[in-house]
């Protein structure tokens, strides 16, 4: 039996609705529901075949430059190019979706001032 397929996997299939700031035929990236900063888009792969950036980086060096490359952009765009990046890998680490993903977080941030 197989997995269901992810919340992600979902938004990409246009099954659950997202507000989606950059799109390519690799990449979704959209509007977190429950923001952590003033800045919070997730960056997407639109492939399923990998659940943390460890396996992303280990697979497809190429797919996860591409991530980092959009979130570069999207800071650009949207917070003057300044920017955190964050995988959560596992979910002891606040994972709660195993289809990678990484949160790019802008606005005024200080340190310990996210808690995940």
């Amino acid at each position: 039996m197989s997995n269901p397929p992810s919340i992600f996997t979902r938004i990409i299939a246009r099954e659950i609705p997202a507000d989606i700031v950059f799109e390519s035929d690799s990449i979704i990236a959209f509007r977190d529901i429950a923001p952590k900063a003033p800045l919070h888009i997730l960056v997407v792969p639109k492939t399923e075949a990998y659940r943390n950036v460890t396996e992303l980086a280990a697979a497809d060096p190429g797919l996860l430059a591409e991530v980092v490359a959009t979130a570069q952009l999207i800071a650009s765009e949207h917070s003057d190019g300044q920017y955190r990046l964050i995988f959560n890998t596992g979910d002891n680490a606040g994972q709660t979706v195993f289809h990678v993903h990484a949160h790019v977080l802008g606005g005024t941030l200080t340190e310990g001032s996210l808690g995940f």
